[in-house]
């Protein structure tokens, strides 16, 4: 049985209720989340030896969260990811968006759903969160109605819907933001962590962080996650511009992905605390994202310090980055009439 709690955190500077909901199962397991980019703010969960300790990465006071480059785990939308040189042609009609990351647009702008208060409730044991995007906003065309549903269970399972329609078509990616470390979020370096991703192609990324259009094998290379293996040793790698990127910034494809088909994505875990962290999405990539530029750039954070680079790992279950420009790619268009509807599961255990 499921039980939530839903107290006034804080208010922004426009004068709107910040929101933070608690639930508890009957484990001892905790998730916080907030109508704030309805944002995961905590996930407590116990180690093989049943502490329990918060493994996602988030900040000390609500205001960390406003604006912050890092999104710390947030919804971010319209489109997750990038889109090269905020340029993108929909129905025939080309669309300039903000460039926001170099020459490209990401995670839909600066003032992108990350970045916003969320209309929120408690249904039963889950709670619903609801946002309207407005025709044009950020430059997007059509107004699009979101709603991310957080449901947790006695199982330390965590599962996000997200569920969208629009108006005109439209462009639609969205995806949890959420870092992860399973030796709590307050122990340094999650590179001695092991992954293991359901994926044997990778795509190539161009010096930019935009995808080529080709795919890589995966065999051989720093990005074989097919069995357990450690961040460290490949962070450095010159393989697909990761040393670049300074670490893993880089989207893997879903071995055996069927459209609205929940499947298995992979596992984290961390040999020292026992945790481990299985992955489940309907969508058709995974990006693998080392925290590699999270010094000094991140406010205060809940154990009263400031994260390191590497301090956490993000698995952001998703589209393909820039599947609008890539005719190839999943299709990430949303059409009047249509339900996006997808899926993320974030079950916690131990080994």
């Amino acid at each position: 049985m499921i039980e939530i709690e839903q107290n006034l955190w804080s208010m922004t500077p426009e004068g709107e209720a910040i929101i933070l909901y608690t639930m508890s199962n009957s484990r001892g397991g905790r998730v916080r989340v907030t109508n704030y980019g309805a944002a995961i703010v905590s996930i407590e969960v116990p180690d093989r030896e049943g502490h329990i300790d918060d493994v996602a990465l988030g900040y000390k006071h609500p205001e960390g969260y406003f604006y912050d480059s890092a999104a710390l785990g947030k919804s971010v939308g319209r489109v997750a990811n990038r889109i090269a040189y905020g340029r993108m042609t929909v129905e025939g009609k080309e669309y300039r968006l903000e460039v926001n990351n170099g020459v490209n647009h990401l995670h839909g702008g600066t003032k992108n759903f990350a970045n916003r208060i969320w209309e929120s409730r408690v249904e039963e044991n889950r709670v619903v969160m609801a946002l309207t995007s407005e025709d044009g906003d950020q430059g997007y065309p059509g107004e699009v109605n979101v709603e991310a549903v957080f449901d947790f269970d006695d199982d330390n399972a965590l599962e996000i819907t997200y569920l969208a329609k629009c108006d005109r078509t439209t462009p639609v990616n969205l995806t949890n933001h959420v870092y992860f470390n399973l030796s709590g979020e307050h122990s340094g370096s999650v590179l001695d962590h092991e992954l293991r991703l359901n994926s044997s192609h990778v795509l190539e990324m161009n010096e930019r962080q935009i995808p080529t259009g080709r795919i890589l094998d995966v065999e051989g290379t720093p990005q074989d996650f097919r069995t357990f293996r450690t961040l460290r040793p490949g962070i450095d790698s010159e393989f697909n511009h990761i040393r670049d990127f300074r670490g893993y910034d880089h989207p893997f494809i879903i071995d055996g992905w069927k459209p609205n088909i929940l499947g298995e994505v992979g596992e984290l875990r961390d040999p020292r605390s026992g945790r481990r962290l299985e992955v489940l999405s309907s969508q058709p990539s995974v990006m693998l994202y080392t925290g590699n530029w999270l010094s000094g750039g991140c406010p205060e954070t809940k154990s009263g310090g400031r994260y390191e680079d590497y301090a956490g790992v993000a698995l952001e279950c998703q589209n393909y980055p820039d599947a609008v420009n890539h005719a190839d790619f999943p299709s990430p268009l949303l059409h009047p009439g249509e339900l996006y509807c997808q899926k993320i599961v974030f079950r916690f255990g131990t080994f």
